[in-house]
């Protein structure tokens, strides 16, 4: 008999789920703010400032970095699992990947903390 280090018949269904929620979330936030640029005035820098500057958009749009950096990691985690087959390889752009990904979103955290 064969023993599986990961077992378990629900493994690949949270990154699946993970995939699906974060989308949606992405979608919803899109639709959202092209309903509110559609409606709104012409964009300058004081009208963006304006927008984000609202709790609500601001919330959301933190969600939206928040899913969108989620949504990455277990897109190209997946694409370095199944593609790069070298052990060591693998875990230097799985950790690459995941320090982009925390540095982006914590970036993209400050400035919309700063406006």
């Amino acid at each position: 008999m064969v023993s599986r280090g990961v077992v378990g018949a629900h493994y690949g269904l949270r990154d699946w789920l993970a995939q699906r929620v974060t989308a949606v979330v992405m979608a919803v936030y899109v639709l959202l703010l092209a309903g509110a640029l559609w409606s709104g005035p012409a964009m300058s820098q004081d009208t963006w400032r304006a927008l984000l500057s609202g709790g609500f958009m601001r919330f959301a749009t933190f969600l939206f970095v928040i899913g969108l950096c989620y949504h990455a990691w277990v897109g190209v985690r997946d694409i370095w699992m199944d593609y790069v087959k070298p052990t060591g390889l693998r875990l230097t752009l799985h950790v690459f990947t995941l320090l982009m990904l925390v540095g982006c979103g914590g970036w993209a955290t400050q400035i919309l903390w700063r406006l």
